[in-house]
């Protein structure tokens, strides 16, 4: 743990932030123009590294992967600013790209593993969970660490943020199915306790959230 505490404020330009679970080191960087959040997840056991969403400035992320080495790159979902740095990342390290397959087909760099709703993917000795969460594009994955599960960890690209869900861009059916999904998956198995990672601006947590759920369907975004 960094010295104040995690907190998960970054800021583009600015320092990583730092947290230390007893299995994993989360590692939290903004990178520009559009605030993206990144996130390396290295394994404590085996030093094995995995990174979620290459968004941009690949130095930075090169920097944040170190000599450690990347086994995997997993993007969220197939917007443009979740991918920007990816083909440098793949090219400097050699990373098994993983993606979901509905998503998969846009996104510039091949997907060499398909993520599918429910299976699971390693990073050395941690078990890391997809959730596949329709609505904001057809192939968004959201990723479980539950190795606590009083205190589980989800990493929800652009599903899930403080005050409501991703973009669904005005259309109905998609937003019914991404709060469906989130319902579904999400508020209903998960606890209070479980500790949000955006894709974009600050953490939350499930129960900081759940009371507004209502909120959200009635104003419908």
């Amino acid at each position: 743990m960094s010295m104040r505490g995690y907190t998960g404020d970054v800021a583009v330009g600015g320092p990583p932030d730092v947290r230390e679970l007893p299995d994993l080191t989360v590692t939290k960087v903004a990178v520009g123009p559009f605030d993206n959040n990144c996130y390396l997840l290295r394994c404590t056991a085996t030093g094995e590294q995995l990174l979620i969403d290459a968004a941009n400035e690949p130095d930075t992320l090169l920097r944040l992967i170190g000599d450690g080495g990347l086994a995997t790159v997993v993007t969220t979902h197939r917007h443009g600013d979740h991918v920007q740095a990816l083909s440098d990342i793949v090219a400097a390290t050699g990373a098994t790209t993983v993606a979901h397959p509905d998503d998969a087909p846009a996104i510039p760099v091949p997907t060499d593993a398909p993520l599918r709703d429910g299976e699971e993917i390693r990073v050395g000795e941690v078990t890391l969970r997809a959730i596949h969460l329709v609505g904001h594009t057809p192939g968004s994955i959201a990723l479980l660490h539950d190795a606590d599960p009083a205190a589980p960890h989800l990493f929800t690209g652009d599903c899930l943020f403080p005050g409501g869900p991703g973009n669904t861009f005005d259309d109905p059916k998609a937003f019914a199915s991404l709060m469906g999904g989130l319902d579904e998956k999400v508020f209903g198995p998960l606890p209070d306790t479980t500790w949000i990672y955006p894709g974009h601006g600050k953490d939350t947590t499930i129960g900081r959230e759940r009371p507004h759920l209502a909120e959200w369907r009635a104003r419908g975004w």
